[in-house]
């Protein structure tokens, strides 16, 4: 009976680990998509890099939580002597569920800027 009780335990919290892990790996997935189609989108001729930074909160608020996009930058920078559109997401690492204290987790996006 006891050594059930401590494997099942055990099990357990490997379990949990497991799954805690693969939900941090969806955040982090979903976090560099939205940040490319922010990018995309801020590149288009018509827009401007801050557009870019409106849609990617918009998309991290709609597949995540609003929590994730608080910290979203975009700018213009030279590439290889190309010029980009750079979205930078800053969002908390997700530690019991969704919530995240502590460490963040950061990443970018890019695209072509287009000529107006």
């Amino acid at each position: 009976m006891t050594d059930f009780v401590m494997v099942g335990a055990l099990t357990v919290f490997l379990f949990l680990g497991l799954v805690q892990l693969a939900l941090t790996v969806h955040v982090r997935n979903v976090l560099t998509d939205c940040a490319a189609q922010g990018a995309r989108f801020g590149a288009l001729a018509d827009r401007d890099p801050e557009a870019g930074a409106v849609r990617t909160q918009s998309l991290i608020a709609e597949a995540l939580s609003p929590g994730y996009a608080e910290q979203v930058s975009a700018r213009l920078v030279d590439l290889e002597g190309v010029t980009t559109v750079q979205v930078e997401v800053r969002a908390p690492v997700p530690v019991a569920g969704l919530i995240g204290v502590g460490r963040s987790i950061s990443v970018t996006g890019h695209a072509l800027a287009e000529a107006p």
